[in-house]
């Protein structure tokens, strides 16, 4: 289903991703992302093909990839074939409604096919769906077995850093502040799109300010902060809305610059320094701020592996080469801590679902920030897998991501609209109404019309998708490189 569809987004997505790259490496990701997002497709267009081989209905083709064949082969009736564009998958029916506006024209003549019952139209539509659940139910298995990295910023409830001047410093939040309840939903975890993380419930609130209770010190405290958005362009999507604050985690040292003051105090990588001047440091930027607020030597407590217990070192900040503020020359591991979670494979569905539900919701509202520009299509899901690929923990990732995807195609194929496989299902319920078939006429013009309305709104979240993709002639952040007067060697 959706040739012509899948082709155009395909060559968006392969195009920008391609044009983003700048080395080997990228590239070999870019055919695991393929292989991946094939995958999905495939199984979901198999399932409507065995579905339909079993009720005894026509099978035209069953084509794997698009573009020009590089193979084809008629047996058993059905011409097989593999096709030069590696986007997916499709199945041809004449017997269903008429889809040549997507799927091809049909070579066989309706008109002398046998009449198809109701029962099997269902049956057929709905094995599509069917079977992306059950990859789905496969995949949350191997995350059980295999586990799902999370990273402690994802997990904590915790507030590790307040911007300057942000919404939440006015109202009065605090780091170290354990964030409890946010307009009035308890949340348990910092990220996500479940109702109980702090980053959802906060883009998802309604009110012209959110409630958020926390405690401090063991003591229960309540805050109302006036959220903000930040100004973006017409053509961009809209900002939600946020109170710049981030969650806690350990400030693990990533990398140490040349002839710095942490290269002379003996810091190494993988250092975690938990604080400085006996002052708990919740997050990596706390500890810039305080050496602008006390310039001068310091002291760092930290945590090394293998040491037994923390050591005692000290540093005085100095100016880099360019340089206006303070520093000593360390670039942080931003994820933080990870561990891994072994979820249940019924937990992880009903996550996948309660994300879908919540999403649909907070579009459908008329009071949320949350639009339909939000969404992704093709384009932004390959850029999320292209990135969970490229992680350290790549495969893993990209596994439990798949849960939530083939949900996500099983549920919306579901949708009554006609061109998805819950509008055939419409359709054949509507034919058992009346108790004939709706004319061929009526079908075409009616998937046709459907065809443009649904490929129109995919374009158009693509089109917003494009945009965060780091391409060339993008928009870039400019690369500051830290740099340190070379030390005079020690005799």
């Amino acid at each position: 289903m959706f040739s012509f569809l899948r082709v155009v987004l395909f060559v968006i997505a392969a195009v920008a991703l391609a044009l983003s790259t700048h080395s080997l490496k990228p590239f070999l990701i870019l055919i695991e992302v393929l292989f991946f997002f094939n995958l999905l497709i495939f199984v979901h267009e198999l399932g409507h093909f065995l579905a339909a081989r079993w009720r005894g209905l026509v099978v035209d083709r069953f084509g794997i990839w698009f573009g020009k064949p590089l193979w084809k082969k008629r047996m058993w009736g059905v011409e097989f074939s593999l096709g030069s564009i590696p986007a997916g998958g499709f199945v041809s029916l004449p017997q269903l409604a008429p889809m040549e506006a997507i799927e091809g024209k049909v070579d066989l003549d309706r008109e002398t096919l046998p009449p198809v019952s109701v029962l099997d139209k269902i049956i057929v539509a709905l094995a599509g769906p069917l079977f992306s659940f059950g990859l789905a139910i496969v995949f949350a298995w191997l995350v059980w077995i295999v586990g799902r990295p999370v990273s402690e910023s994802d997990a904590t409830t915790v507030i590790g850093y307040v911007e300057k001047s942000s919404p939440a410093e006015k109202a009065g939040l605090l780091p170290g502040d354990q964030i409890v309840r946010v307009d009035g939903w308890a949340v348990d975890r910092f990220s996500g799109m479940g109702n109980s993380a702090i980053t959802w419930r906060i883009v998802r609130s309604e009110g012209t300010t959110i409630p958020i209770d926390v405690v401090r010190a063991g003591a229960p405290l309540h805050f109302e902060v006036t959220p903000i958005k930040a100004d973006r362009e017409f053509f961009q999507r809209p900002s939600l809305r946020q109170i710049e604050i981030s969650p806690a985690l350990t400030p693990v040292v990533a990398q140490i610059i040349p002839d710095s003051p942490a290269a002379q105090a003996g810091i190494k990588v993988n250092d975690e320094i938990v604080a400085v001047d006996g002052q708990h440091l919740y997050y990596p930027e706390a500890l810039s701020d305080y050496l602008q607020a006390h310039p001068g030597l310091v002291h760092l407590t930290v945590n090394r592996a293998g040491a037994g217990q923390p050591i005692d070192l000290t540093v005085t900040p100095e100016l880099p080469e360019g340089g206006t503020e303070p520093r000593i020359g360390l670039i942080w591991d931003l994820s933080g801590k990870m561990q891994l979670v072994h979820p249940r494979p019924v937990e992880q569905i009903r996550a996948a679902v309660g994300t879908m539900v919540n999403t649909i919701s907070a579009i459908a509202s008329p009071k949320s920030d949350i639009k339909a520009q939000h969404l992704s299509g093709p384009v932004g899901i390959m850029r999320v897998i292209y990135i969970l690929f490229g992680s350290e923990h790549g495969w893993r990732l990209v596994i439990w991501f798949g849960v939530v995807i083939n949900i996500n195609l099983a549920l919306l194929n579901l949708l009554p609209i006609p061109v998805l496989d819950g509008g055939h299902v419409m359709l054949a319920i509507i034919e058992g109404i009346r108790g004939r078939p709706i004319s061929f006429r009526i079908l075409e013009v009616l998937n046709a019309g459907c065809t443009l309305v649904v490929l129109g709104f995919i374009l158009y979240v693509s089109f917003f998708d494009v945009q965060d993709l780091p391409l060339p002639w993008g928009h870039h952040e400019p690369k500051i490189e830290l740099k340190f007067a070379p030390k005079a060697s020690q005799p």
